[in-house]
């Protein structure tokens, strides 16, 4: 019982930082005291993408599917069973760490056409949004009222 406890632990850890919204009230600890630029503009377009893992998403899964996959079997079995929940793991981390995205392509108010991909937003073509940049780094998008 202990041995499916921890295990039920570690997955709980490894899958509690695996989402992040770019467009929530929430920042990063070292985006905290700087200097940000913002500009505005009007959506032009929007085009749904899907923003690929970039392995962090099957590195976990495959250690959480590792963990699991050994409380099960015995000997060879249990070999089998670990082998199995790793890739397993890896195959759903990857598919779940996937995100769907938005290409939007931005009229700035100083003339200039930008495209910025973002993920956790529902702007519509038409409407006026602010975006926050640090250089060419955008941070955020989000709708001005």
């Amino acid at each position: 019982m202990k041995k499916v406890f921890f295990s039920l632990s570690v997955c709980a850890l490894i899958f509690s930082g695996c989402t992040q919204m770019y467009n929530s009230n929430e920042v990063a600890l070292n985006d905290v005291n700087r200097m940000y630029t913002y500009i505005t503009g009007v959506v032009q377009s929007v085009r749904n993408v899907t923003i690929k893992d970039d392995g962090s998403g099957m590195m976990a899964g495959a250690l959480t599917g590792a963990v699991l996959g050994s409380l099960f079997g015995k000997g060879k079995g249990n070999t089998v069973t670990t082998l199995l929940g790793g890739l397993g793991g890896a195959y759903a981390g990857a598919q779940i760490d996937k995100a769907n995205g938005e290409e939007l392509h931005i009229k700035l108010d100083d003339g200039r056409n930008i495209v910025a991909i973002v993920k956790g937003v529902n702007i519509q073509p038409g409407e006026r949004v602010r975006v926050v940049v640090d250089g060419n780094r955008i941070i955020r998008v989000e709708k001005l009222y």
